[in-house]
C-alpha cells in the first residue's frame, strides 16, 4: 500500500439501520419517542452525504407489536429513499416482529402453520456481495435462536463462496455484552452456527438487538451492531440495570474494500460542523503527486502568530 497515496474507493456502501420498533397508529414508543421521526432524520443523513449505497439493511425489530399498520408505515418511509438512492433493501427478522405479519406485509407471503416452521431467511446478491437475512428469533421469546433445520441451509448456502463474499445480517448478535440483562436475551447455540461460518466467505456479520453500537469478532468474523434508531442504551448506568435514553443515536456505514471491511458510526441528528474541509481542498490534493499530497497535507504547522 502506498501510503501517500488515496485510499483506493470502496467496492461496496451499506447503510446498516437497527431497532425502529415502530407501533400502528404513529403511536410514540413508551408515550415518549417519535419512530417515525427518527428513522427519517437517518435517512435524512444518508441522503445529505450524497453517498448511494448499494445495499440498506435493517437488523429487525422492525415494530414493536408486529402490527400490521407499523410495516406498512415503515415501508413507505424507507423504500422511497431506497429507490431514490438505487439500493437493495435488506429487511430482518427481530424478536419484537412476528413471523406471519413480517411475510405478509413485507413480502407478500401467507405462511402456512405455526410460526415456528417458518424461519425469514432470505439471500440477496448485490453486485456479487452476498448478503444472508438469517431468522435468529424464537417465537413467542426474545432471546435468539438458529434451528438445526436453519444451520444446514446456511451452510448449503456458503458453500459455494459469492463473487465478493458473504454479508451475514441477524438481529441477535453472537457477541458478548456488559450489560447483565441482555445476556440472557442472546443467541443461543452460538458454537453451532460458528462452525458453519467459520472458513466460509463471511467477511462480516451484521446484527441489532443491543441498542448501541458495538464492535466484536466471532469465528474470527468481525461483528458490527448497529445502534436503534428508536432509543439507545445507556452503558453509564449501573451495570445490573438496563436504562434506555432518548437520544444519541446512530446508523453505520459499511463500506468493503476489495482487502478489507470498515465500519462506521454515523449521528442520526444533523450538527453545525465547527471546522470543514471542502471538496475543493480535496480536488487541490489530488491534483498532487503522491509525495507533494503528504508533504501538503500531512506536515505539521507552527502554531499560529508563533516563529515561521
Amino acid at each position: 500500500m502506498t501510503t501517500s497515496g488515496l485510499s483506493p474507493r470502496a467496492d461496496f456502501t451499506i447503510a446498516h439501520l437497527s431497532d425502529t420498533h415502530f407501533l400502528g397508529g404513529r403511536r410514540r414508543w413508551e408515550g415518549v419517542v417519535d419512530t417515525d421521526a427518527q428513522i427519517a432524520s437517518a435517512l435524512t443523513q444518508l441522503e445529505r452525504s450524497g453517498r448511494r449505497p448499494d445495499a440498506i439493511v435493517l437488523t429487525g425489530d422492525l415494530t414493536d407489536l408486529g402490527e400490521p399498520e407499523a410495516y406498512a408505515r415503515l415501508r413507505s418511509i424507507v423504500e422511497p429513499v431506497a429507490e431514490s438512492v438505487g439500493a437493495q433493501l435488506v429487511w430482518v427478522m427481530g424478536n419484537h416482529d412476528e413471523r406471519p405479519v413480517y411475510a405478509r406485509e413485507l413480502f407478500g407471503t401467507e405462511l402456512a402453520g405455526p410460526a415456528e416452521d417458518h424461519p425469514q431467511d432470505r439471500v440477496y446478491d448485490v453486485r456479487g456481495l452476498r448478503i444472508v437475512s438469517l431468522d435468529s428469533t424464537v417465537p413467542g421469546y426474545h432471546h435468539g435462536d438458529v434451528s438445526a433445520p436453519q444451520l444446514e441451509w446456511l451452510a448449503g448456502i456458503l458453500s459455494e463462496p459469492a463473487e465478493h463474499g458473504t454479508l451475514l445480517a441477524l438481529h441477535h448478535p453472537p457477541i458478548r455484552t456488559p450489560l447483565e440483562l441482555m445476556n440472557i436475551l442472546q443467541l443461543q447455540h452460538q458454537d453451532e452456527l460458528a462452525d458453519v461460518v467459520r472458513g466460509t466467505d463471511v467477511r462480516a456479520v451484521l446484527g441489532g438487538h443491543l441498542h448501541y453500537s458495538t464492535f466484536g469478532t466471532f469465528a474470527s468474523i468481525p461483528v458490527s451492531v448497529a445502534s436503534a434508531t428508536c432509543t439507545t442504551m445507556d452503558l453509564a448506568a449501573p451495570p445490573r440495570t438496563l436504562s434506555q435514553v432518548d437520544g444519541a443515536r446512530t446508523f453505520s456505514l459499511v463500506h468493503v474494500y476489495p482487502d478489507g471491511i470498515t465500519h462506521s458510526s454515523v449521528p442520526v441528528d444533523e450538527e453545525e460542523p465547527v471546522g470543514l474541509l471542502d471538496e475543493e481542498f480535496l480536488a487541490r490534493l489530488e491534483a498532487l503527486s503522491p509525495e507533494d499530497r503528504l508533504e501538503a497535507f500531512s506536515r505539521k504547522r507552527p502554531p499560529s502568530g508563533g516563529p515561521a
